[in-house]
């Protein structure tokens, strides 16, 4: 591959991960969700709707430990996001659960990555689309990858 190609190549990864991280809390922190931050909205995301999950499962989820999981969960809990409920089996064990506010935030966050998907499938033809598979499978692989050498 040439130096080019490859520098260009590079640089529009590099520019779109921060692009879309700066971009992703712009459409989303809106004048309704102006009390949430990226990293709160997604541990709404991986908390999800529905009954709830327990702590070491969506931490689990997000790559981080129970610890800082318990301190992001307090600022939702606070913010009247998410609830916290223990298990009847096992006090231990505690359950996350949305509220009907971070349903909501939920549902506005998923809209937004909806508009994101479509807007990108718009501009291709049934034939690229194995193409930017092969792409994001290249991408999932080498993120994948990297977590597990560097996580430990």
């Amino acid at each position: 591959m040439n130096e080019t190609l490859y520098n260009t190549i590079n640089n529009v990864l590099v520019n779109l991960i921060n692009e879309i991280w700066q971009l992703e809390e712009k459409a989303i922190i809106t004048e309704e969700f102006k009390d949430l931050t990226n990293n709160d909205i997604h541990v709404i995301e991986a908390v999800g709707p529905g009954r709830g999950n327990n702590m070491s499962a969506i931490a689990k989820k997000l790559n981080i430990t129970v610890g800082s999981l318990t301190t992001a969960i307090d600022g939702l809990v606070k913010k009247a996001y998410a609830i916290r409920n223990r298990s009847e089996e096992d006090r231990r064990v505690v359950y996350v659960q949305l509220t009907d506010k971070g349903i909501k935030a939920f549902h506005h966050h998923a809209d937004y990555h909806r508009q994101m998907t479509e807007a990108i499938l718009k501009k291709l033809s049934p034939d690229e689309l194995p193409v930017l598979m092969k792409m994001l499978d290249a991408l999932t692989e080498f993120f994948t990858g990297y977590k597990a050498v560097h996580s430990s």
